[in-house]
């Protein structure tokens, strides 16, 4: 008994030291639209200065009797500091959207427009964005650059450390950054200098924003949103507002490199040289499919007459590229696009990008190893006793980590299906429910049919199935399920 309760007592230390760190270091994203209300007068600080003052002391009353204490988190801890963490600072990030007087929101509502923006899904419950206070604007864009930072650090340093994510898979198998040098040998270290590589691009996408026509303030949110993957816009026609094929074209461009795996991007950074990028297979089977779906769709919206020949190249360049790598960022009227287009795309969304990126969906390594396991079935049949490997580069998959691939695949399908049903078991039609679900699990953020322009008119239980698709899409299912099975807490 004694034993049990120095176990259940470390375990507790583990998790909520860093869990109080992490509140108060949350806190200061609140100081931030402080300072742009007081540049533009048009709100509140109120619910910022509320919130800051909330999460500071509700972390500092958790850290503060455990802050001496030093102890190794191990893989079960981890997961329960990283899923606990972000539903956390979701549901904090929702104050200053249920204490501001506009837009006024539901709690549920406030939960479901964090949550999209820390996933950086970009689905809205907001019918009309235009005309809100420029604090809110900005923090929904923040929201939405947090979420990146976290989800490259979560990708890329965390998650492999406690034997889950996708960079696990690349780590082990193939002949990257992670395989033949280390980024730095410490954690800290690596996600301080993954940031600042995020940063300084961000940076550049707002520069080339405000050369292609955005005023400043638009050209900063919307590179928050663009380099994160986030899909949040300060208009409510999105991009689609300033009608411009340079802007279009500029987020396309950044949409794509956002979808990369930042370790190839800093590596290749810190060797000013672009062949880890253009030597890696992932990254090769990414252009490939991305290149194949854009042609198609600029093809079918000029053949379809939706467009003239330009119109139809520029948006379908731009909407591929953001629909696909899970943005969400919208233009060219997208949601009355022809019927084969749009579920093209929406089924596009599943693809995402690479492991290591801001995007969402299944990720492009898991799809490329699923397409060579088929081929390599085939030759089996033709040639029974051949002897065949799946290899990335040189390189044999082991049979464990197709294993893993194959599982994730069938529970990634499992669930889009079981939250589909479940949607449309709650009175939404069928379309809405499988384009909704399509939108919030791979983190893209468009729905279609009654949510193609914003989610508010959902059912409050649709929207908490949607909230759990989000965070479930954005942790790889696998943290979130080991905290759901009961022989996690038996172990």
């Amino acid at each position: 008994m004694v034993i049990f309760s120095k176990t259940l007592q470390r375990n507790l230390v583990a998790v909520f030291a860093p869990f109080g760190a992490m509140l108060m270091l949350g806190s200061l994203t609140m100081l931030p639209p402080i300072g742009i209300e007081l540049l533009y007068k048009d709100g509140s600080v109120t619910p910022f200065l509320h919130s800051f003052w909330f999460m500071l002391i509700s972390g500092f009353i958790i850290w503060f009797p455990l802050r001496h204490t030093v102890l190794e988190i191990q893989n079960r801890q981890g997961v329960v500091v990283v899923v606990s963490v972000w539903i956390t600072v979701c549901v904090m990030s929702a104050l200053p959207f249920v204490l501001a007087d506009q837009p006024q929101m539901s709690l549920i509502d406030a939960l479901f427009e964090s949550t999209s923006g820390l996933t950086t899904t970009g689905a809205t419950v907001l019918p009309k964005v235009d005309g809100l206070p420029h604090s809110i604007l900005y923090y929904r864009a923040q929201l939405n650059l947090t979420g990146g930072i976290g989800i490259i650090v979560l990708a890329i340093a965390i998650l492999p450390m406690i034997g889950i994510g996708g960079m696990q898979l690349y780590k082990a198998e193939t002949p990257g950054p992670f395989k033949d040098e280390k980024l730095t040998p410490r954690i800290r270290e690596t996600a301080k200098r993954l940031s600042s590589i995020y940063l300084i691009l961000i940076v550049i996408c707002a520069w080339a924003f405000w050369i292609a026509g955005m005023n400043l303030f638009d050209a900063v949110t919307h590179s928050f949103a663009t380099l994160a993957l986030g899909g949040f816009s300060t208009h409510t026609d999105s991009l689609g507002y300033f009608n411009s094929p340079t802007i279009e074209l500029v987020a396309a461009f950044f949409s794509l490199l956002a979808g990369v795996n930042f370790g190839l991007i800093y590596v290749a950074w810190y060797r000013k040289s672009l062949w880890p990028i253009l030597r890696d297979s992932e990254f090769q089977f990414y252009i490939g499919v991305m290149a194949i779906l854009t042609g198609i769709v600029c093809i079918g919206l000029y053949t379809s007459k939706t467009f003239p020949l330009w119109e139809a190249i520029y948006h379908g360049i731009f909407q591929t590229a953001s629909t696909v790598t899970d943005n969400g960022l919208a233009a060219g009227n997208y949601p009355n696009w022809p019927p084969f287009l749009a579920l093209l795309l929406i089924m596009g969304s599943f693809f995402g990008g690479s492991v290591g990126s801001t995007c969402g969906g299944i990720k492009a390594m898991r799809f490329l190893l699923l397409a060579k396991q088929s081929f390599h079935e085939i030759r089996l049949l033709i040639h029974p006793h051949g002897r065949f490997f799946v290899k990335l580069g040189n390189r044999p998959i082991s049979e464990r980590a197709m294993q893993t691939v194959w599982g994730f695949y069938f529970l990634y399908v499992f669930i889009y299906c079981i939250f589909s049903l479940a949607v449309t078991a709650t009175g939404v039609d069928i379309i809405t429910a499988f384009g909704s679900v399509a939108g919030c699990l791979n983190n893209m953020g468009l729905g279609y049919g009654a949510t193609a322009s914003n989610f508010g008119g959902l059912n409050t239980f649709a929207k908490w199935l949607l909230i759990f698709a989000m965070l479930l899409g954005r942790l790889e299912l696998f943290p979130v399920l080991m905290l759901c099975t009961p022989a996690y807490w038996r172990a």
